[in-house]
């Protein structure tokens, strides 16, 4: 059974024209909208973006029990429906498994397709899962901030510079509690998008950061090589976090991709 939050109860931050092209940006599992500021300044004078604080997360309500994975897929979904029906959805890390499954579950109101340093779920790997489950009771023994501090840098390249690192600790920090960081591993960790690949219709743009240590490149070709209409493209210089550590290079694929499939002004 999924849990689906009203919408009233998701928090988000906006930008631009109401009648541009929809962007729905879905953030990683240590994040927030904050991570899409590069997004909301850099592409706002083309559609109108919003980004979301997930279920669970910084601004946003806790949900009163686990949602899984369909659960916030179809939250985005609600999200889609209140702006006017569709959208192009725009996905980082966790937020592109969100962004996948919401095209496989809901393919009426996804226009395109942008999966961005994601994976098709930990559930592909028994002990990808098992770690992925583990991160709940590290969160609550060592508590936000710390938690943030050993794992926000291993999220960018080794060359990113301090101030990125410090922005990415402190939104991560910012943004994650219990039990909804909880409830996005226990998703995370059954997730297997393998199968559901072939069958979404969605014109696809794939990036990954060719630093990326986390999910990967060659998880990011597997997305890629699923999908029945997708370009692959990666980000020189970037870690997993490509469209915070690359803003221009990302937002520059971003806008010539919604060129090709919206028609919006290159």
């Amino acid at each position: 059974m999924t849990a689906t939050l009203t919408t009233a109860a998701v928090h988000t931050q906006e930008a631009g024209n109401p009648d541009a092209p929809l962007l729905l940006c879905l953030h990683g599992i240590g994040s927030s909208s904050a991570a899409f500021a590069p997004q909301l300044a850099g592409l706002s004078d083309q559609v109108r973006v919003v980004a979301w604080d997930a279920p669970g997360y910084a601004v946003s309500a806790d949900p009163g029990r686990a949602p899984g994975l369909d659960g916030y897929a179809d939250t985005a979904a609600a999200l889609i429906r209140d702006r006017g029906g569709r959208a192009h959805v725009l996905g980082v890390s966790w937020g592109g498994v969100i962004a996948l499954r919401l095209a496989a579950r809901h393919p009426d109101l996804v226009e395109s397709l942008i999966v961005a340093d994601s994976s098709r779920g930990s559930g592909t790997d028994p002990d990808k899962a098992t770690a992925m489950r583990a991160r709940a009771a590290q969160l609550a023994a060592e508590g936000p901030d710390a938690f943030a501090a050993a794992r926000g840098p291993r999220l960018v390249s080794a060359d990113a510079p301090d101030e990125l690192v410090e922005r990415v600790v402190a939104t991560m920090a910012a943004s994650i509690r219990t039990p909804g960081y909880g409830y996005a591993a226990d998703a995370m960790a059954e997730a297997d998008l393998t199968a559901d690949l072939p069958a979404i219709t969605a014109p696809a743009l794939v990036l990954c950061g060719e630093q990326d240590t986390v999910t990967g490149p060659k998880e990011s070709q597997a997305i890629a090589g699923g999908l029945s209409k997708s370009v692959y493209v990666t980000l020189s210089g970037a870690g997993h976090l490509s469209n915070q550590e690359r803003p221009e290079a990302f937002n520059a694929w971003v806008r010539a991709h919604l060129h090709v499939v919206a028609r919006t002004p290159a």
